[in-house]
């Protein structure tokens, strides 16, 4: 029987190519994580948000309604033969992911901001940055705690540091945490996380007067993997987007060990 377990010691680079998923169940296990370390006076949300309208006025869904006609595609029928009439042919559809920004908000009982954890999408990085770094300049400017997880290896560079700044990658592929304290707004804290590593646990601050939250990312991809199924991912394909020669050999390797390949 295939083991549901990670068989790589961070994160699965097949992962990435279903991160919508990943993204999901992994906003939820950093909420139930963090929250279970905080002062009683503190309470983590996780926010969903979608824009309505041309101005982008923001809204929160409360209830998301799925007819059985799913993603507006209506029924088929058999088409009655008409003299001299003419038949359409069957279209192709192409599904557009249409990803709903989440991320987790750490508050105090009245209501007021402490922290922001972002966890990066491809969308975040991609074809939707501009609202991404638009909701991040709203953070900077808002005083509050920033964390931001990019556990992707692909996209533009969209934390809240110039990419100048950061170290160069090397040989292998890593991702990046960066936190940004409101008491400190002019420095960065960074977690390099390289692929043939562990995943490293982070600091997460909270007002000038608590104690930082250590969050243990690895159990939660680790947690991710097996509640997602990732241990049924056909491994005789490529992982998108794909990695160097030396990164590929590195995790063919590692599934060859594991009995994956």
């Amino acid at each position: 029987m295939t083991s549901r377990d990670n068989p790589f010691p961070g994160i699965d680079p097949w992962m990435e190519a279903t991160w919508s998923d990943v993204h999901l169940k992994l906003v939820a296990y950093i909420g139930d994580s963090v929250s279970e370390a905080l002062p009683p006076d503190l309470r983590v949300r996780s926010e969903a948000q979608i824009s309505i309208g041309s101005e982008g006025e923001k809204r929160r869904p409360d209830v998301a309604v799925v007819e059985s006609w799913k993603h507006g595609i209506p029924p088929q029928w058999a088409p009655e033969p008409q003299p001299g009439g003419v038949l359409t042919c069957e279209p192709e559809i192409v599904i557009v992911d249409d990803e709903t920004p989440r991320w987790i908000e750490i508050r105090e009982r009245g209501g007021r901001l402490v922290t922001v954890i972002e966890v990066l999408s491809p969308t975040n990085k991609g074809w939707d940055q501009g609202n991404y770094l638009a909701r991040q300049r709203t953070y900077l400017q808002s005083h509050v705690n920033l964390v931001e997880i990019d556990l992707l290896r692909g996209g533009r560079h969209s934390v809240a540091l110039p990419p100048d700044q950061v170290r160069a990658p090397g040989d292998s592929a890593r991702g990046l945490v960066c936190v940004l304290r409101d008491a400190k707004p002019t420095s960065r804290e960074l977690y390099y996380m390289p692929l043939r590593e562990r995943l490293r646990a982070i600091r997460i601050p909270l007002r000038p007067t608590d104690a930082d939250v250590v969050l243990d990312l690895q159990p939660l991809i680790d947690r991710c993997y097996r509640t997602g199924g990732y241990w049924q991912t056909d491994y005789s394909l490529p992982p998108e987007p794909p990695l160097s020669e030396a990164d590929l050999a590195w995790a063919r390797d590692i599934l060859r060990q594991a009995g994956r390949l």
